[in-house]
C-alpha cells in the first residue's frame, strides 16, 4: 500500500510505503519531470537530459533501500544526475582536448577528423592505445585499467603516457 503525504518532496518523510518498489515508483513519478526540467536546462538537448535522467534513477533504484532512508532522497538523485554529468562532460573535454577535436563546424570537416584520430590511433601499440582509450576517454584510474589489462597500474600510466605523446607527435605533423 502507498501513501502520499503532504509534505513538499525532498523532506525527509515524504514516502510511506510498506515495499521497495512501491515507495520507489511514487519517488519516480513525483521526481520524474523537475529532473528532465533540470537536466534540460543545463544540456538543452532532451536526449541527453533523459538518457542522463535515466541513468540516476536507475542509480537510485539500485541503491533505494538505503537512499529512502536518507534526510533528503531527492538530493541524492540530483547529485548523481549532475555526478554523471559532470563525468560526460569532463570525458568529452578530455576526448577533444587530447585528440585536437574543434568545434563542429562542417560534417566533412567531422569526417576529417575522425579519420585522422584512426590513423594517429593506429600508430600506437596495441596496449598504448589501450591504456589511453581506458585512462583518456573512459576516465578509468590507472589501477582499474592496470586491473583490466592484467597489468601494474605503474605500466599503464607509462603506455599512456608514450600513447599521448606519439599522438601529439602525429597530429602536430
Amino acid at each position: 500500500m502507498v501513501e502520499r503525504t503532504q509534505q513538499t518532496p525532498g523532506d525527509a518523510a515524504w514516502l510511506v510505503a510498506e515495499d521497495l518498489t512501491a515507495s520507489f515508483e511514487l519517488f519516480y513519478e513525483v521526481e520524474h519531470d523537475g529532473l528532465f526540467a533540470a537536466l534540460y536546462l543545463i544540456t538543452r538537448n532532451p536526449h541527453e537530459a533523459e538518457e542522463l535522467m535515466h541513468d540516476a534513477f536507475l542509480k537510485v533504484w539500485e541503491r533505494w533501500e538505503r537512499v529512502r532512508k536518507m534526510d533528503r532522497p531527492t538530493g541524492y538523485l540530483y547529485r548523481t544526475a549532475m555526478n554523471a554529468f559532470r563525468a560526460r562532460y569532463r570525458r568529452a573535454a578530455i576526448s577533444r582536448r587530447l585528440l585536437g577535436w574543434a568545434q563542429k563546424r562542417d560534417p566533412l570537416e567531422d569526417v576529417e577528423g575522425r579519420d585522422e584520430v584512426d590513423r594517429a590511433l593506429a600508430t600506437l601499440t596495441v596496449r598504448q592505445r589501450a591504456a589511453v582509450v581506458l585512462t583518456e576517454l573512459l576516465d578509468y584510474t590507472s589501477e582499474e585499467a592496470g586491473r583490466l589489462l592484467g597489468v601494474r597500474p605503474g605500466t599503464v600510466r607509462v603506455l599512456a603516457q608514450h600513447g599521448r605523446d606519439t599522438l601529439r607527435k602525429t597530429m602536430e605533423k
